[in-house]
């Protein structure tokens, strides 16, 4: 099993460019399936859970093919009994072939869908939807299938704003004539970027961007042309990096309106906040990271929720750069009972942190930390140790590199040109 090896105390500067949002990626391949007609899609991550999606995609007798950043997706056939369970099992995002392939094929059969381990993740809405649409379940230890002879539109309510479930609800509606409401809607730029994906491909959706849509669906959807928004997510792991490492960084091509102001918030209550010129960000060196309190001087809390507010998948990067900031401040991770759980391996190096329950840690900085041994358990908390590596003294390990590949294209090797002393060992540490 591959590793990470680390050396800390090497500042990052330089210029970096994001690849496209993996999660738009994943979606957006899903809905080729709802056309017979070829989309194109450019600035695609080549990241190892694009790369099992578009291999559940071929096991279905779909087309794909790779030029640079660029996908070719022709779904001319579809095959749903050729669904692969061993590609099921490896993502999350295998669930989002659900309402794709029931709206085309009128059948979908989804072994348990993998993914990070941060905690259970209901499939109740995904299900509650589609069967709001006219689909039939049928459950059992094996997966779940799902029949329908026609999907009719229909109004529903999601019990929670789930982002795949909002996706996969669209995806159906769009292949489905009528007109279907859906309240509580997510609303993340990468739902937002899917939306505009269907809307190319001839379905009518408004209200994209709030948590109602009004989805006009089709009897038949085109080709379409699409570019991947940026992985703001992947641009912000870099520039935490920078921030822990006393760097400079000019992150590229990232801007988009609004969510500068919901991801800036996070960082600049640390003390890590940076420049909009153009489309890019910049991040310049402080005096020091530094929490800003409340009112009062009372310690501050950061906490996570549904879009616009901190997204969960910041909160493990946010807690590495706290740890090197003067001051102290409360995380509360509400969206996943799980997310938490690898701070002890944070606190192994030299980190003051309280962890208060599941869902709640009082960071207290800035401290010095040491290189240590640890495993990635899921990909931002394997994101988070990369970084807590790179800013402390002395040699890192990380193993489970491949947690990490899973959401990061070329980590190790986009940091070196950075500036980082980081190598990654494919035979391991074993």
């Amino acid at each position: 099993m591959a590793c990470f090896r680390v050396r800390g105390g090497r500042p990052l500067s330089g210029i970096f460019t994001p690849t496209g949002n993996k999660n738009a990626a994943l979606p957006m391949l899903a809905a080729c399936l709802l056309t017979d007609e070829p989309v194109v899609l450019t600035r695609m991550p080549d990241i190892l859970d694009v790369q099992v999606m578009c291999d559940l995609l071929r096991t279905l007798g779909v087309s794909v093919e790779w030029q640079g950043d660029r996908v070719t997706v022709h779904a001319l056939h579809v095959n749903p009994e050729n669904l692969s369970p061993e590609f099921c099992r490896r993502i999350r995002g295998s669930i989002l072939l659900a309402g794709p392939l029931l709206a085309r094929c009128g059948e979908v059969r989804l072994a348990p869908p993998g993914g990070d381990v941060i905690g259970r993740r209901r499939l109740d809405a995904h299900v509650h939807g589609l069967q709001e649409m006219g689909a039939e379940l049928d459950l059992s230890s094996d997966g779940l299938t799902l029949k329908a002879v026609q999907l009719r539109p229909a109004d529903f309510l999601l019990d929670e704003a789930s982002v795949t479930a909002t996706e996969n609800l669209v995806m159906a509606a769009a292949a489905t004539p009528g007109t279907h409401v859906l309240y509580n809607a997510a609303c993340e730029p990468h739902v937002q970027d899917v939306c505009r994906l269907l809307v190319a491909m001839g379905a009518g959706i408004t209200g994209i961007g709030t948590n109602r849509l009004v989805i006009q669906g089709r009897d038949h959807l085109t080709g379409a042309e699409m570019e991947l928004g940026a992985d703001y997510i992947e641009a912000l792991s870099y520039m935490a990096a920078a921030a822990v490492t006393d760097g400079e960084l000019r992150v590229q091509n990232v801007h988009a309106p609004g969510i500068h102001r919901v991801l800036h918030r996070g960082f600049e209550r640390l003390g890590a906040g940076w420049d909009v010129e153009g489309r890019d960000w910049v991040y310049s060196p402080r005096d020091c990271l530094r929490v800003g309190d409340d009112l009062g001087g009372a310690i501050p809390k950061m906490e996570d929720g549904i879009w616009p507010a901190i997204p969960s998948d910041l909160m493990s990067l946010l807690i590495v750069v706290a740890t090197n900031a003067h001051g102290s401040i409360l995380f509360f991770e509400k969206m996943f009972e799980s997310r938490m759980v690898w701070v002890d391996r944070l606190i192994s190096m030299g980190a003051r942190i309280v962890q208060c329950d599941p869902h709640r840690v009082l960071v207290t900085g800035p401290c010095e930390l040491t290189g240590s041994h640890q495993t990635s358990p899921d990909i931002r908390a394997g994101m988070a140790l990369i970084l807590a590596a790179l800013s402390a003294r002395g040699d890192s390990v990380i193993e489970n590199a491949q947690m990490i590949d899973r959401g990061y294209q070329r980590m190790d090797e986009r940091l070196r040109d950075l500036g980082a002393d980081i190598e990654r060992d494919p035979k391991g540490v074993g």
